[in-house]
């Protein structure tokens, strides 16, 4: 019994491999120098990120590389975010990138994941410890820069909202080395003095250098211990810092942390803005519930979603493209070069009397290769009719049609001594015309 084989296709083989690289690495970032940096007319990006041992081949596809913050260049040192796959056609390993960096940024961006799992286990960012903002604030106390446009908007949009609260000002400077302690001084004189009920801490958006102010320890430390409901309106929406992790309301901007704490002047809205914010935060708890929910779904897409599939055909065909022009280009050259020499050729030579010697040396051949094949053709037929006559004479059937006969046993073979029979088996006898099915009665060998 043979064993079954598995066979499997080189594309097929691929195919699998990549599914097994998705699905056995998470997304990760690399660290690494650009270098032989492609951009073809399809506005996708090939490069190769290395190090001083190693390197590897990344492919940027064009809706992520549209919304890069940074310009990649050959020799930039950088920090790329991705999942490792296969470049089915040709069976080469490449990571595909989905966000970059600076590598600087880097740096700063694994400080701010330290601390932030730090404090995390240490239960700053626990649910349990946030206080709820007042809903009637008697007065309104605001961290930030006193010349920055963070304090405007929160401003504006206090004196549209409720120009009868009392607003208190706390000047720090929110960016450099002296930002950090001069915030913690802010909450812990607003908390001493207790002047307002609500404290905003606050500034304009920037890069994660900038805001690193609020990635200190210190001021983690300095909200938590704020008796003072805070609510931090720090950058623009997509930034987060670990300020907006401690403090109990992160707004998505200063203004939008202006809204959250100023009630409207009339009654009726007053009693909107409760409910608005009790939906808020409903909202909120529904969207990190649903947001876990569409990770799961995410990672089952990111398995069966065509996007990597088009993504191997959009990289395999920028490669067929550059291939297809060079392989023209160099057609082009020799065909001109060709060209060049047959002009020559044909402006010193008439080629029409050799064409007509070729053709009557045509005929010619012709005409000897289907003699020769009428003869080879006589020549076979006579020799497959005596083989023929070969193999009747040597034929066991011609035997037969003599009048002798073939015995054989259950299993077809030919018995040869009647030392191969036993009694009362049963044995075929072949005659020319057919078969007879006998009974061996008794078998007698020779003396």
């Amino acid at each position: 019994m043979t064993s079954q084989r598995l066979v499997l296709s080189v594309s097929q083989l691929n195919a699998d491999v990549n599914q097994l690289l998705m699905q056995g690495f998470p997304a990760l970032w690399i660290e690494g120098e650009i270098s032989n940096l492609s951009r073809p007319s399809s506005g996708h990006l090939y490069f190769v990120l290395k190090d001083q041992q190693a390197q590897l081949r990344c492919a940027l596809f064009r809706p992520k590389a549209f919304s890069l913050r940074i310009k990649p260049e050959n020799g930039s040192k950088v920090l790329a975010y991705g999942r490792i796959g296969l470049y089915e056609p040709r069976g080469e390993y490449q990571f595909i990138v989905e966000r970059m960096e600076a590598a600087g940024e880097g740096e700063l961006q694994r400080r701010f994941e330290e601390l932030k799992q730090r404090l995390a286990a240490a239960g700053l960012f626990a649910a349990e410890r946030k206080k709820a903002l007042p809903s009637y604030p008697a007065c309104i106390g605001i961290i930030t820069s006193p010349t920055g446009a963070a304090v405007q908007d929160i401003l504006n949009v206090l004196q549209r909202r409720c120009p009868h609260i009392p607003i208190l000002i706390y000047p720090v400077a929110v960016q450099g080395d002296a930002a950090a302690p001069q915030i913690v001084r802010a909450l812990q004189q607003a908390n001493r003095e207790r002047l307002c009920d609500v404290l905003i801490l606050a500034r304009g958006g920037g890069s994660l250098e900038d805001l690193w102010a609020f990635n200190e320890a210190s001021v983690a430390e300095a909200l938590s211990a704020s008796q003072l409901p805070v609510i931090t309106g720090i950058g623009h929406e997509i930034d987060f810092t670990i300020a907006d992790f401690v403090a109990d309301v992160r707004a998505p901007t200063p203004s939008a942390a202006a809204e959250l704490v100023s009630p409207d002047s009339a009654s009726l809205l007053a009693r909107v803005n409760a409910l608005h914010l009790h939906l808020q935060r409903a909202i909120q708890q529904t969207v990190s519930a649903h947001t876990q929910h569409l990770k799961q779904l995410e990672q089952r897409l990111q398995r069966q979603h065509p996007l990597q599939d088009l993504q191997q055909k959009a990289q395999r065909l920028d490669e067929l493209e550059l291939r297809l022009q060079r392989a023209l280009e160099r057609k082009l050259e020799r065909l001109q070069l060709r060209l060049q020499i047959l002009e020559q050729r044909l402006h010193w030579q008439n080629p029409a009397p050799q064409i007509q010697q070729w053709q009557l040396q045509l005929r010619h051949s012709y005409q000897q290769l289907l003699r020769a094949m009428e003869q080879t053709l006589d020549k076979h037929q006579q020799a497959l009719g005596l083989q023929a006559a070969r193999l009747q004479a040597y034929s066991p059937l011609a035997t037969l049609e003599r009048g002798y006969a073939l015995v054989l046993n259950s299993e077809g073979q030919v018995i040869k001594s009647v030392h191969k029979v036993k009694n009362q088996a049963r044995v075929t006898i072949r005659l020319q015309d057919g078969d007879l099915n006998c009974q061996v009665l008794a078998t007698k060998p020779k003396a």
